[in-house]
């Protein structure tokens, strides 16, 4: 346990560079300023089961018209889950893409956003401090995603939903959260807890130290062979 530095992971600088304020990030994305607005990410191929849920539930979106939905559905599922929304008459306040290219414009307009839970997404949403409601994959060795997710819950800085109860809970959750400021105030608090914003540098100095520290090792060796 000694030997264990925590470190955090690198993320992205250019998200942190790039980020702007909410109504200029609403601006850039055609969105309504008078709106909450709720991201919607399953990664950039997709989750099936957050797609069949946002499906599931068009009717429920589009009876509360006061907030609005980007809903990135992943490349692999884009056309199939475009034809299925607009045969069951997309709401005007659902926007679907394949893939949101201007992450930072989009994580700085939304007020709450729905993710999976790998590690490298939740540090990044700790650094920005965005209000997360987490979708573990189900998919992944040791269920590390669910690992992820409860480390922040039981913190109160991340809301959970199962991966099998998505099509019951997910848009209900999203709407109910988005609704509540306080709520998002409280998670927006507590995940910046968890950011780590030098972890590269810090992983970068802890290599550097052990290698300083091998190079110190093997000389002194080297010194006392040569006795």
């Amino acid at each position: 346990h000694e030997k264990i530095k925590l470190t955090g992971n690198p993320v992205r600088k250019a998200l942190l560079d790039m980020r702007t304020n909410r109504n200029e990030a609403i601006k850039a994305m055609g969105l309504d300023d008078e709106k909450k607005c709720v991201l919607i990410v399953g990664g950039s191929l997709g989750a099936r089961s957050i797609n069949e849920g946002i499906i599931a539930n068009i009717e429920l979106i589009r009876a509360n018209k006061d907030i609005q939905f980007i809903w990135q559905t992943g490349k692999l599922y884009f056309d199939e889950m475009k034809e299925r929304a607009d045969k069951a008459g997309k709401p005007e306040n659902l926007m679907i893409t394949d893939f949101v290219s201007d992450m930072a414009n989009a994580l700085s307009a939304a007020n709450v956003v729905v993710s999976r839970a790998g590690a490298g997404s939740i540090s990044e949403f700790a650094l920005l401090g965005k209000a997360v409601i987490l979708v573990p994959s189900p998919n992944v060795s040791e269920d590390h995603q669910t690992k992820n997710a409860m480390a922040l819950v039981d913190k109160n800085a991340a809301i959970y939903v199962a991966d099998a109860n998505v099509k019951e809970e997910l848009v209900t959750k999203a709407i109910e959260t988005a609704r509540d400021a306080d709520s998002i105030a409280k998670l927006e608090e507590n995940i910046i807890k968890f950011g780590k914003p030098n972890a590269a540098d810090e992983i970068a100095d802890a290599v550097l130290m052990l290698a300083d520290a091998y190079i110190e090792k093997q000389t002194r060796r080297e010194k006392e062979n040569l006795r």
